[in-house]
């Protein structure tokens, strides 16, 4: 069996294989030839100046046994077992895959474009402010994450299966590493590839996919699905249905409450995304060490507790680009990403306030409510900055202070900034927590509340704020059978791991 062993070292000799060699070799008390090594697990440890690399080795003597199993592993094609995949995001391509391995054959609708096609309008909406509803930050083949981040970092209780997504990802092309660090990262840059190596393997499997094929209906006999209908007139006989549609696909959530099949109103956040340049954030979290070849571009997760509720960073992007991620015309919506090496100039980071249907006394129990609530701040944004792309922007002192920002530094924003005063267009809950938030999180990082820094409002997107409830153990709808709602869109996942778990897991509950 191989070894595990632990240890701590400078960022510099932790790139140093000499070292770590004779490092190994002393604490296994192993001579130097004697054994191989690999990473297990890396970390940054920048709590103290003395900056240290938490390193975890598997150590191999030459008899230990090392097993080279694929982790996605089809077998033959039952095409009699059809499950179709309402979306080609995380959750949908993971479940696609794991038909595969199951035996089923996995059918797959994209409201959105291929990976390529894709690209081309959002040239036009960084560069023309024109959103295209069906092809966007949000829809299109890979989903939300494939052209924002990457970021593969999970809370998911579900270590099997977390384990196996991260392999099957590497397996398609991503680095080993997004194996070994605390906090993977696969990049804007090279996913969309990995995106369309999974697409090719589920059709060689024996499955389909189809794009710009988007869900406008869906047909129920005694409360069981029969059928589904795409673009408006194309209708197919289907009796197991995964919806993995994603956070922002608001007109499922109106097809589905317009069918009588039960939604309800789900606690969101919603905030600023705010950017520093990486040089002060690499300042402040290593202690005065920039430009460091041996430590990575600093991250930083931030949280504090302001008049009862939670106000916290949300998808840290160092080196990163804040995006606009609107679905629709007459909306903004901001959000980040960050290339494979993450070498931009810039680091950003949402920073939300939670929100709940219970802030709307007398009309909790409305499905909708988070979502109108949300539909509004964004429309405001996009009123308040002359209705365009470009969004509402302040200097982070400035908004602290309520004073409109007469200079700004330079952002990553393509479509542009509007100087406007926030707090006169961000709802009192949301702007009055981030003002005190804010002078928290500067006590917590020296430096960090700056007017060199600067808000980009909303951040919006962060999560659902409409639930479709579903029985635990069977993963179908409480009240359909053959419906399972699945990942971020229906309120049980939160980022491209837990979705891809979350849609392999509704995969693995199918009974045929």
């Amino acid at each position: 069996m191989p070894q595990l062993i632990q240890f701590q070292v400078t960022p510099e000799q932790a790139q140093d294989l000499s070292f770590l060699r004779r490092k190994i070799a002393e604490e296994t008390g192993l001579d130097e030839d004697q054994f191989d090594f690999t990473w297990k697990k890396r970390s940054v440890d920048a709590r103290k100046p003395a900056i240290k690399i938490n390193c975890t080795f598997e150590v191999f003597r030459p008899d230990d046994q090392v097993s080279e199993s694929k982790a996605f592993q089809p077998i033959v094609t039952d095409t009699t077992k059809v499950v179709h995949i309402i979306g080609a995001g995380p959750a949908g391509l993971f479940a696609a895959l794991r038909c595969l391995e199951l035996g089923y054959k996995p059918i797959v609708f994209e409201r959105g474009k291929d990976v390529r096609s894709r690209r081309r309008d959002l040239a036009r909406l960084n560069k023309a402010g024109e959103v295209n509803p069906e092809s966007n930050y949000c829809f299109g083949e890979g989903g939300a994450g494939t052209y924002s981040d990457g970021k593969l970092y999970t809370r998911s209780k579900k270590r099997g299966d977390v384990d196996k997504a991260m392999r099957m990802f590497v397996q398609f092309g991503a680095e080993p590493d997004i194996l070994v660090d605390a906090h993977p990262h696969i990049g804007t840059n090279k996913l969309p590839q990995i995106i369309v190596g999974m697409r090719e393997a589920i059709i060689e499997g024996g499955g389909e996919v189809h794009f710009e094929s988007k869900l406008t209906d869906i047909l129920t006999t005694e409360n069981c699905i029969s059928a589904i209908e795409i673009n408006g007139d194309n209708k197919f006989p289907c009796t197991k249905l995964i919806l993995a549609t994603g956070h922002s696909a608001r007109d499922i959530f109106e097809l589905l409450h317009r069918r009588g099949i039960k939604i309800e109103a789900k606690s969101f956040a919603l905030g600023v995304r705010i950017e520093h340049t990486q040089e002060l954030i690499d300042k402040i979290q290593y202690h005065g060490r920039v430009n460091d070849d041996f430590l990575p571009p600093a991250s930083y997760a931030l949280v504090a507790q302001v008049d009862g509720r939670g106000v916290y960073s949300f998808c840290m992007c160092p080196g990163g680009i804040v995006a606009p991620c609107a679905t629709a015309q007459e909306e903004v919506v901001t959000n980040g990403w960050s290339p494979s090496k993450r070498n931009n100039l810039y680091a950003n980071s949402g920073i939300v306030v939670g929100v709940s249907p219970t802030d709307f006394p007398g009309n909790e129990n409305n499905p909708f409510v988070c979502l109108d609530f949300q539909r509004s701040v964004e429309r405001a944004c996009w009123e308040a900055a002359g209705k365009t792309q470009r969004v509402p922007a302040q200097c982070m002192q400035d908004f602290v202070e309520n004073k409109v920002s007469l200079h700004f530094p330079r952002t990553s924003y393509q479509p542009g900034i509007v100087s406007v005063n926030l707090n006169t267009v961000l709802p009192p809950i949301i702007a009055n927590r981030l003002r005190k938030a804010f002078v928290e999180f500067g006590k917590k990082m020296k430096g960090y509340l700056t007017n060199d820094a600067v808000l980009h409002a909303p951040e919006s997107r962060t999560s659902s704020p409409v639930a479709i409830p579903r029985n635990p153990e069977t993963m179908e709808h409480i009240e359909i059978q053959g419906l399972y709602p699945c990942a971020e869109g229906a309120g049980y996942a939160g980022g491209i791991i837990s979705a891809a778990v979350d849609g392999m897991r509704c995969v693995e509950a199918i009974k045929f």
